[in-house]
Parts: structure tokens; sequence; C-alpha cells
């Protein structure tokens, strides 16, 4: 089969973008509800490319907000709604930086938010200089196995002294290094182990696939149950790679204008892929 590259894809419009709603997405939801609600903080870890990030960006509608924080000092920009109903700053841990920069911009973030949210909620207001917090209820911080020992007590004070609720997320192994911090893992309430896609969920993902390339998928038809199992083999129900994998059978499709997605189109799909591990 051709290989070609691809023709240039146009860009994105300026909305959230799509997200399908999962059970491991629905638990995740209700794990940060309850560290919001409790104010205890959360550990959620899981394999790369599961959907943790996702998960999380689209429980604080973050692609949204986070377009909006720069922008409302300089042009008074309308709150969006998604932000009153979660209250939910997302942060993602940088490589390097000084304590004093993670501090900074943990406070900066849930600050920024807050004062957004006092805005819509109280327009006529001045915003409070000595509860820079109060609308934060919930900070997730991403990636926070880059985070070392002094940049975790940075971010448990910013925990205690907010008082918020706190997410970390990070890959499998951060429950057991966090263990070892007493002061930090005595306030952990909540541990969500996030999984892979389950056989039943990878096919409703891929029956979301097949429909927005206007392809029918019929688990009575060999064919597609026979690619079905070709992804899941190759997936192991790794959301990201499901993604990946998908984009090049689009791809593969057009270049030899086929309207059939088989195995061995997942097959030829696949090779054009580097994975490792699952």
């Amino acid at each position: 089969m051709d290989t070609a590259p691809p023709p240039e894809q146009k860009p994105s419009p300026d909305n959230e973008r799509p997200f399908l709603v999962t059970k491991e997405h629905r638990r995740f939801t209700e794990f940060a509800e309850a560290c919001r609600r409790e104010r205890y903080i959360g550990l959620c870890y899981g394999p790369p490319g599961v959907g943790k990030t996702l998960s999380a960006r689209h429980y604080a509608r973050w692609d949204l907000i986070e377009r909006y924080l720069p922008q409302r000092f300089c042009d008074d920009s309308p709150l969006p709604p998604q932000a009153l109903a979660v209250r939910t700053a997302m942060y993602t841990a940088p490589v390097v930086a000084s304590l004093r920069q993670i501090s900074s911009e943990l406070r900066g973030i849930s600050s920024q938010l807050s004062s957004a949210i006092e805005g819509h909620l109280f327009p006529d207001r001045y915003t409070s200089t000595y509860t820079p917090h109060a609308y934060t209820d919930l900070v997730i911080v991403d990636e926070a196995d880059r985070l070392k020992t002094t940049a975790l007590e940075v971010v448990r004070d910013h925990y205690d002294r907010a008082e918020l609720g706190l997410i970390l997320i990070g890959m499998p192994g951060i429950e057991k290094r966090l263990a070892r911090y007493p002061q930090l893992y005595s306030r952990i309430g909540f541990v969500h182990e996030y999984r892979p896609l389950s056989p039943d969920e990878l096919t409703f993902v891929l029956h979301h696939h097949w429909n927005r390339i206007g392809l029918p998928l019929s688990v009575g038809d060999f064919t597609d149950t026979e690619a079905l199992a070709a992804v899941y083999r190759i997936t192991v129900g790794n959301f990201r790679l499901v993604h990946r994998l998908f984009a090049q059978i689009t791809r593969i499709l057009e270049i030899n204008d086929l309207r059939t997605i088989t195995k061995e189109v997942v097959e030829t799909a696949r090779e054009s892929l580097v994975i490792g591990t699952l």
C-alpha cells in the first residue's frame, strides 16, 4: 500500500476539542469531585497515553478557561460559564524550575482563576487581595513525577495555605514514592488508578472514529471484527495510541482510495508508528 505524506491539515476551530466520555473519565470525574468537595489531596496515576491529562483538562474545561485568563484584565472578556461549575485550575509541573518559580506559578494560576470568578459573580466589587484563592476549589498538578522532594513541599505548602483541593497526576510508582513522605502522604484522601480502555470501551471509541470518516462499523461483519481485534492487539486499549493509529489508518484510506478498514490496513498503519512497551 502507498504511504505517501498526507495533504496539509486545516487548523481546528477555536473551541473545546472533541471529547469522548468513557467509563474511566466518569470515574476520574467522581474522584475529582470528591477531592474538590472534601478539600483533600488526591493522587491519580496510570500508564502514559491512557487519558489522564485529557480527562483532567476536560473536567476543568481548561481548553476554554486557560485562553481566557490572560485576556481578562486587558479586554474584560466574559467568563466562560464552565469556570463557575468546577472552579478548578490546571498546572503542569515544569521540567526545570526554581522553587520560587513553582510557588509563584501555583499562586498565580489559582489567584487568576479566583479573581476571574469573583469578578463575574460580583462585577461591582473590587476584588479582594486578602483572599486570592477564595473562589478556586481545586488545583490539578499534571506531570507531578517531575517534582523533587523540596518542590513537593512547595506544593503541599500551597495546599495548606490556600485551603483547597489538590490532585497530583503521575505515572505508576508515584504512589510508592510519595509514601516515603509522611507529611504529604498523610494528607492524601483519595487514590485513583487510571486504566486503559476495556474492549467494550475501545469498540465505543472506534465507532466514533469510523463514523467520523463516514464508514459504518458492524460487529456482525467479519472484516470489521477482524480490524477491531487488530486495533486492540496493537494498542492494548491505550487511548493516545488509538488516536495515533487511527490517524495513520485515515491517511492510508485516503491515499489508496479505500472505503473499508481491514486488518491489513490496520497493520500497515501500525508500521508507520513507533510503539514502545505498553
